[in-house]
C-alpha cells in the first residue's frame, strides 16, 4: 500500500476576511473530494485571510498512479482563477506492516 500527500500553499488575493478565504478554500476542497476522491482540508495558515495551505492525501496499491494523480491536482491548482499557487510539495511513501 502507498500513501501520497500533496501540500499546496495558495494566496487568495481578493480575500478581505477569513470568511472570504474560507469560501474559496471550501470550494477548492469540495471539488477535489468530489472529482478526484481524495482526502483534502485546510491544514495551515488558518488565521491569515490571504494565505491558505491545503493538504491532500490519496491511497492506492501502486505508487505511480498516486503520484500522477497528485501531480495532476497540483497542475490544476496552479491554474486556479482566484487562488494563486505559491508552492507545493508532493511525497508518496510505502506503508509496511
Amino acid at each position: 500500500m502507498y500513501v501520497g500527500a500533496l501540500r499546496v500553499r495558495l494566496m487568495v488575493r481578493e480575500s478581505r476576511s477569513l470568511k472570504d478565504k474560507r469560501q474559496v478554500v471550501r470550494s477548492i476542497v469540495d471539488k477535489l473530494r468530489a472529482n478526484f476522491h481524495v482526502a483534502a482540508g485546510e491544514v495551515d495558515d488558518l488565521d491569515d485571510h490571504r494565505l491558505a495551505t491545503i493538504g491532500i492525501a490519496a491511497v492506492g496499491g501502486e505508487s505511480e498512479p498516486i503520484r500522477a494523480l497528485l501531480e495532476q491536482l497540483r497542475d490544476q491548482l496552479r491554474k486556479h482563477p482566484i487562488a494563486e499557487f505559491l508552492e507545493g510539495s508532493l511525497e508518496v511513501l510505502p506503508v509496511t506492516e
